[in-house]
Order: structure tokens, then C-alpha cells, then sequence
């Protein structure tokens, strides 16, 4: 199922050459197991998520992923990947919530922004006596908004133990690497100090994806909220995107994307 996501990534932003294909390829696998294997979700889709597990994307500039998974999980038809990022389509360049597409609720993109609507909905699950996790994903460039550490700090301070944030650490941002832009420092550490549980997954190993989230699942309830500092590689799965920040946010040619394809194998769940 990665490989198919992968491919319907590829695909999509090829069609209208626009879009996020590095990101979304590097968390490919990530969002395969969240959806398919891990978390505890309802059929159909219910905006406040009641008695179930939510996801949050932050940083919604990845969505071709997002809206692969969805769709391939059900919460829409997978023929509506053609549409994507056209005029008036649900499937815009960053998720968003006026055209109530299932399976998202909240518009992102605008970065920083996530961790916060993320600690919002774990709290009220608490508040609400729901055991159910809140799951959000973060790019590690993002976290150079301060947003963020506000709503870090938060978090820890009001002990939102069912929360689960995982960044994104492929060590790369649309002007370069992280190192370069402003170096992240140790996130380890960073977390830690502001009284978080880290974790660390290699997020382009499907087993290594599994066991992580099920011992970030595990260690909820402990009185920290978690945060699991994932690897990946920018453009996983397409050897000419791999590792560059250049594919951040520009598309493969009629050429290129015949070559990701044949790197990607046909799958039994077929191209929409």
C-alpha cells in the first residue's frame, strides 16, 4: 500500500505540475501504518471525533499523502485524486475544511499552527473522558515557528499524556538544509526540557513504523505527552529526489515521472 501512495503522489502532482512531492514521499509509509494499521477510527468520517483516534496534519503542504491514504482508506472515493489542487476541488494544494472533504479537520499549512489545535483536541478528549489518542505530524523546519513551543510547553504543563506528535526529521526545508536555514539543535533535548517523552523511528521502514507507534501507543497515560522524532528521507522510494531539498515543491517531467514509476511496481490495488 506505500508503494501504491507513493505512486498516486507522483502521479497527481504531475498532472497539474503542482504540489509537495519530497515530503510526501519521505512520510509515505508513515501515514500507510497510521491509517491501515494503528489507529483506533470509526467508518465514515465524524468531525469531532468522538470515541475514536485523530490525526492532525501541521505541516498541510504534504497533503497528496494525506489525500492518498484518505482515499485509499475509504474516506473517499479513490477516483477523486484526479482532481487534485484543480478549481473548486476538495483536494486542495493544503487541506482545507469549507469544501468538507472527510478526514480533514482542520485547514492547514500555515506552519506552526498544528501542535496547538492538536493539544486543543487531546484535552478535550480528556476533559471528555475519551481514552482515544490524538496522533499530529510535524515538518522539522516548522518548528523553527515559535507557535510551536508555546504549545509545547502547554502541553507538558497540563500533562497531555494522549497526545502524540511525530516530526517529520528529514533534515531538509524548501530553501535548503535545516542545518543551513537555522539549525534545529538537539530536538531531543529541546523536548525533553520542556517535559516531553521522545521517541525515535526510522519512518522508511515499515516494521520500524509499526513497532514505534505501538510503543508511543504503549507509553501514553504516563502523565508526559510523546513525541517521536522520525527519519526520512526527502523523496523516498524516487532515487533522483532523494535527500534534495529541490524536490520540496516542484514536479517531475513526462520523462521523470515514467522513471519514478518504474521504481514504484505496479501494485495490486491499482493507479486510480
Amino acid at each position: 500500500m506505500a508503494t501504491q501512495v507513493r505512486r498516486d503522489i507522483v502521479r497527481m502532482v504531475h498532472k497539474v505540475q503542482s504540489g509537495h512531492p519530497g515530503g510526501s514521499l519521505g512520510c509515505a509509509d508513515f501515514f500507510t501504518a497510521l491509517y491501515f494499521k494503528v489507529m483506533d477510527r470509526k467508518p465514515g468520517f465524524d468531525m469531532d471525533g468522538i470515541g475514536e483516534d485523530i490525526f492532525f496534519l501541521s505541516n498541510g503542504h504534504i497533503s497528496p499523502v494525506f489525500y492518498s491514504v484518505l482515499a485509499r482508506s475509504g474516506y473517499f472515493p479513490v477516483s477523486e485524486l484526479n482532481t487534485f489542487r484543480f478549481i473548486n476541488s476538495r483536494l486542495q494544494g493544503h487541506p482545507a475544511t469549507h469544501e468538507h472533504l472527510p478526514g480533514v479537520r482542520i485547514a492547514s499549512g500555515s506552519l506552526g499552527q498544528g501542535m496547538s489545535v492538536a493539544c486543543g483536541a487531546a484535552l478535550a478528549k480528556k476533559m471528555n473522558n475519551d481514552n482515544h489518542i490524538v496522533y499530529s505530524l510535524h515538518g522539522d523546519g516548522e518548528l523553527q515557528e515559535g507557535q510551536n513551543w508555546e504549545a509545547i510547553m502547554f502541553a507538558a504543563h497540563h500533562k497531555i499524556d494522549n497526545l502524540i506528535a511525530t516530526i517529520d526529521y528529514n533534515g531538509q526545508q524548501i530553501d535548503g538544509p535545516t542545518k543551513l536555514v537555522m539549525d534545529l539543535g538537539s530536538l531531543k533535548d529541546k523536548f525533553e526540557a520542556f517535559g516531553w517523552q521522545v521517541m525515535d523511528m526510522e519512518g522508511n521502514d515499515m516494521d520500524a513504523v509499526l513497532e514505534g507507534l505501538a510503543k508511543a501507543k504503549a507509553a501514553t497515560g504516563n502523565g508526559k505527552p510523546i513525541c517521536i522524532i522520525m527519519r526520512t528521507g526527502m523523496g523516498k522510494g524516487v532515487n533522483y529526489m532523494e535527500g534534495s531539498h529541490e524536490w520540496h515543491g516542484i514536479q517531475p517531467n513526462d520523462k521523470q515521472l515514467e522513471d519514478a514509476l518504474n521504481q514504484l511496481p505496479a501494485t495490486s490495488f491499482g493507479d486510480y
